[in-house]
């Protein structure tokens, strides 16, 4: 059997996403009854795109504001679709947000609204809570992003940050009938998690999201943890009655795609594994997959080649184990264990700057973007050839040096004064 590994593996890919896309899965759930007025807002990678579903099936009035990523815009004509950043929020989500807001708090028992919710909508539909500034949701989300935390922990602690949501956004509504529909991008697909859950019941807590920041050493700003300590941060809770006139329904998940890839692998002649949904540090994850791998092709287990193994769910990574001086871990402070001799000690609690340097300037030697690094005791800087460039990093000179055979590295050395006292060339 001739196949091109490359070609099957972009058309599995796209069935995947054919599979859960909002032209495939949308009008179907959408109500029996679509005259009349309704107002559409929605927020996610995909809430271009499903707002251009909702617009062409519906029947009557339509107007409404969806926000989605940078560059996934889609031609809606009565729908506004604004654009604003992911993973980390800007001004353009908050304003979103703001309008969002504007446009259901005057709404009546008459009223329909249509949420539509994607992956991405957490960032994207951001209103950082009373008293917490841009630059502070900013900070955490960064700070969580590279943490090393799981989706649903960092969605615990952006719903009770803000002020949309965490079932806020369906308070806002009320008495508005709501319909949400979701496109499932976390492993468990719960209503939750997905987007931080604007418009349902929220059975996390503020203390919860408080221990979540001291789990993984995330140095708060004095406004985050003045606000979680304030019983006004908590979300709102399954059961509330403002809830009620509030209905979730998730449109499509992992699962499906998944399922859709399995087909057409079938079809093309290869028995699919299906692992399905998993979470976990990304190198972990790729030591799974490699594993199962190993064992299909030493000993046709779990199943015998051609195969194609199969997989949803998020991954992160961990910042402290692929930059270990990255780790914000500090020199311990006891006397016996500090460094001895002028040119190594540090003092108490003092980060071990040397190893941080050297790893962002060989990171920098790598990226043509990034500036030119000053120079240091460590490194003489960054040269550019062409497109090539590389580092070069001089040590200082040893007593050991001077005694080299070499003459040429004799003169060479006898040029860089030694502060240490060794005796001149």
């Amino acid at each position: 059997m001739s196949v091109d590994p490359q070609h099957l593996l972009r058309e599995l890919f796209a069935t995947a996403i054919d599979a859960a896309h909002p032209r495939q899965v949308l009008e179907a759930y959408l109500p029996a009854d679509r005259s009349g007025r309704v107002i559409v807002i929605g927020a996610g990678k995909a809430a271009a795109a499903m707002a251009l579903v909702v617009e062409n099936a519906w029947h009557g009035e339509v107007t409404g504001l969806v926000v989605t990523r940078y560059g996934h815009g889609a031609p809606c004509q009565k729908i506004e679709v604004v654009e604003a950043a992911h993973p980390v929020p800007d001004a353009a989500g908050i304003k979103v947000a703001q309008r969002v807001l504007a446009l259901i708090s005057q709404l009546s028992e008459d009223d329909r609204v249509i949420f539509l919710l994607s992956g991405g909508g957490s960032a994207l539909l951001a209103l950082p809570a009373e008293g917490i500034s841009l630059a502070d949701k900013q900070a955490i989300n960064k700070a969580l992003l590279k943490s090393g935390a799981t989706i649903g922990e960092m969605n615990c602690v952006r719903k009770h940050l803000s002020a949309i949501k965490g079932g806020r956004l369906a308070r806002a509504a009320w008495p508005a009938t709501v319909y949400t529909y979701a496109i499932s991008d976390v492993p468990g697909d719960l209503a939750t998690v997905i987007a931080s859950g604007p418009t349902v019941g929220d059975p996390s807590t503020s203390q919860q999201a408080l221990a979540i920041l001291k789990r993984y050493g995330i140095d708060a700003p004095a406004s985050v943890r003045s606000w979680l300590q304030n019983p006004a941060s908590e979300t709102v809770k399954p059961g509330d009655p403002l809830l009620a006139r509030s209905h979730f329904q998730l449109i499509a998940r992992p699962q499906q795609s998944l399922e859709a890839v399995a087909v057409k692998a079938r079809q093309a002649g290869f028995s699919p594994l299906i692992l399905g949904d998993l979470e976990g540090e990304a190198r972990d994850v790729a030591k799974v997959h490699a594993g199962i791998t190993r064992q299909i092709v030493q000993h046709g287990q779990p199943l015998a080649a051609p195969c194609v193994i199969l997989s949803g769910g998020e991954t992160h990574r961990d910042r402290a184990r692929h930059w270990p001086w990255r780790a914000q871990r500090r020199i311990p402070a006891e006397p016996h264990r500090q460094p001895q001799g002028p040119a190594r000690r540090l003092r108490p609690g003092r980060r071990y700057r040397r190893h941080r340097r050297f790893g962002r300037q060989r990171r920098r030697a790598h990226d043509p973007h990034q500036l030119r690094p000053r120079r240091s005791a460590g490194a003489v800087g960054l040269r550019r050839a062409g497109q090539q460039q590389w580092l070069r990093l001089f040590r200082r000179p040893r007593r050991s040096d001077h005694h080299r055979t070499d003459p040429h590295q004799r003169q060479r050395l006898s040029r860089h004064s030694d502060s240490r006292g060794c005796p001149p060339c």
